[in-house]
């Protein structure tokens, strides 16, 4: 018991900090290591990035760009991170809803089919494909009989990149949803709400944060995705080349500067989307701060503890 490290609350601070007094010979190799770690594994690297994208200066940055095939696969990208993102949240909003509120027969069954991408290699994800859509696949004669392409075109790329995202989104949600359980959601169907207000205003502002951090994963993953992308995509030059294939392209053919100036382009996206995440954050928490000073100015003593400003309660209080 002596070895266990104490803590020591402030006195009327007990709800918002806790003190721990570990000995200064363990806290600061700690939080060295971690330091070092970082700058090891992320700072150096993206900086690494960044300067070799400049490295012929602003105008050699611009001119990687000017490429029309690195602008072919630019584009391709987004459109493929703006169809499989949107459908993987619809279906993780699904799967969640489902798997938190329901009792079903073939629940844990769900749960590991969800879980798939990630057990799966996504050069396996797209060889499936492959052996399904292509000329030799399961449909390969029903594609061919009505003009349809789907292997080394757009389609199969978007088709690969919503298999190896789709866990994102739902499994963000799904331990989430099951902690917070469904009294809110009772309440307000008790009270006479329909479903679309009980999701609208009782559901979605308590999963919110959760969603959109789930939203940031699945993007991020949709447009670095290269595995299965490069399965199916047959690396034709200004189609079927993504970003990452592109950055790929362009490193085997000795051009370093146009390489990483694509690459750097990932690197900022991932490093807006943070920033984004961030002020979203830091804006709902200034905003729930000033709920609480005013409640406390109204009625003193309700703040954090106090029940009237529940999703629940909007609800009650819209229909009242």
């Amino acid at each position: 018991m002596a070895n266990i490290p104490s803590i020591i609350r402030k006195p009327g601070a007990a709800s918002k900090s806790t003190v721990f007094t570990d000995p200064l010979w363990l806290r600061i190799p700690l939080i060295v290591l971690v330091i070092l770690f970082l700058l090891a594994f992320l700072v150096m690297p993206l900086l690494l990035v960044f300067s070799e994208a400049f490295a012929e200066g602003i105008k050699g940055y611009r001119q990687a760009f000017s490429d029309p095939d690195t602008a072919a696969s630019i584009k391709l990208t987004l459109l493929a991170a703006a169809i499989s993102v949107p459908v993987n949240v619809l279906f993780g909003l699904v799967a969640a809803w489902a798997i938190a509120k329901f009792q079903f027969l073939g629940k844990s069954f769900l749960l590991t089919l969800i879980d798939l991408p990630f057990a799966v290699s996504p050069v396996i994800a797209g060889l499936i494909y492959v052996l399904l859509f292509g000329a030799r696949g399961v449909f390969g004669h029903f594609v061919e009989d009505h003009h349809l392409k789907i292997i080394f075109a757009v389609p199969g790329i978007v088709l690969a990149t919503t298999f190896v995202t789709f866990p994102f989104v739902a499994r963000e949600l799904i331990p989430l949803m099951e902690a917070q359980g469904s009294d809110e959601e009772q309440a307000a169907i008790t009270l006479g709400a329909n479903g679309w207000q009980t999701f609208t205003r009782v559901t979605l502002p308590n999963i919110k944060w959760g969603l959109l951090y789930g939203v940031l994963l699945c993007n991020a993953r949709a447009m670095g995705e290269f595995g299965a992308v490069s399965v199916v995509s047959g690396h034709v030059q200004g189609l079927t080349m993504t970003i990452p294939l592109q950055v790929q392209q362009l490193y085997d053919d000795s051009l370093y500067v146009p390489a990483f100036a694509l690459a750097s382009v990932l690197a900022m996206l991932a490093l807006v989307t943070l920033v984004i995440k961030s002020l979203f954050e830091w804006n709902e928490g200034r905003k729930a701060r000033g709920r609480e000073v005013e409640e406390d100015r109204l009625i003193p003593g309700a703040g954090a503890g106090s029940t009237t400003g529940t999703p629940a309660a909007a609800v009650v209080g819209e229909r009242g």
